[in-house]
């Protein structure tokens, strides 16, 4: 470890795509718009799950913790980006980017939990509808989703940690945001350590909700199969097919950027970074922008809600 040539950080430079002014201002126009969507869908969402009782239920409950979510998610890295896109002095202090390594790593660990945790209210639902008020009682949705936000908190503090107390042998991150893997880049000692930790993580909180979903589906399709009513069972496949949107969506980019092979010295490294950080992009917009489409606001019962509120708010 060469302690000599460790730099003493009080601030980062985001290398983004500086030298692309144009495209910079297009993709502020962009994510401007998006993020005002996300805040938007996800905030109409929390406000008709809170005041209408009929969506006083397990399912609208997690979506709401869900729609949260993303707006705590993009809110700790949106503003700051598109400041970044408009301003020249590309910096971020070492503190704030501990800060907004941590929000990030521990929404994104948060979310792929609470996937797992509504895939099994899904299960529960539709395979065990006559036990479901006990199954899935107010205080054993609650923990759940207690449970998810603390597993998020929990290993994104270890991993933030853990990186933040390595030795760096510069200061230019090569990337929009301070995330982890381009943040572990820039170390010059062996990171092995913090590679194994981000295996074991990724392996609880990312393929353990993972593997959740695939066998509450699993079990959700074998039994509407048995369905006799096919409009029933039409029913039941839209419902399923939303989920797995948002899933194919979520999970797929994180597994690509935080299990795949590390052996890519022999291959492009800026095409590769540039693919990290489009990803990275369209994984923390993407996401979260669709997410209100997909599960809730294309729902009967929230339509009603949103009609129920403006009733009683505007009196229409």
């Amino acid at each position: 470890m060469e302690w000599e040539n460790r730099t003493l950080m009080e601030e980062f430079f985001l290398k983004g795509l500086s030298g692309y002014p144009r495209l910079e201002q297009l993709f502020f126009v962009l994510i401007l718009m998006m993020y005002a969507v996300i805040l938007a869908g996800n905030g109409t969402l929390i406000i008709i799950s809170i005041f209408d009782s009929h969506l006083h239920t397990p399912m609208y409950f997690f979506l709401g913790n869900l729609s949260f979510l993303d707006i705590c998610f993009t809110t700790s890295s949106i503003p700051f980006a598109l400041v970044s896109f408009l301003s020249e002095r590309k910096t971020i202090s070492f503190l704030g980017c501990a800060v907004q390594m941590f929000l990030g790593l521990a929404m994104g660990t948060t979310e792929c939990v609470l996937l797992g945790m509504m895939a099994f209210d899904r299960y529960v639902a539709i395979c065990k509808p006559l036990r479901y008020p006990i199954i899935m009682s107010k205080s054993s949705y609650v923990t759940m989703a207690t449970g998810s936000w603390f597993s998020g908190v929990a290993n994104s503090a270890v991993q933030t940690a853990f990186v933040m107390r390595l030795p760096f042998c510069g200061n230019v991150i090569n990337h929009f945001l301070c995330e982890i893997l381009a943040v572990m880049k820039m170390a010059c000692s062996d990171i092995s350590g913090n590679e194994f930790i981000m295996v074991v993580a990724t392996t609880l909180f990312t393929l353990m909700p993972l593997l959740l979903i695939v066998i509450s589906y699993s079990l959700i399709i074998s039994s509407i199969l048995k369905i006799r009513s096919a409009e029933g069972r039409s029913k039941a496949f839209s419902t399923c097919s939303a989920h797995f949107t948002v899933v194919i969506i979520f999970y797929g980019t994180i597994l690509f950027m935080y299990m795949k092979p590390k052996s890519k010295d022999t291959l492009n490294v800026d095409d590769l970074d540039a693919t990290d950080k489009l990803i990275s992009m369209f994984y923390g917009v993407m996401t979260p922008l669709m997410n209100p489409l997909i599960y809730s606001l294309r729902n009967k019962d929230v339509k009603e809600a949103i009609k129920n509120l403006k009733r009683r708010f505007l009196g229409k």
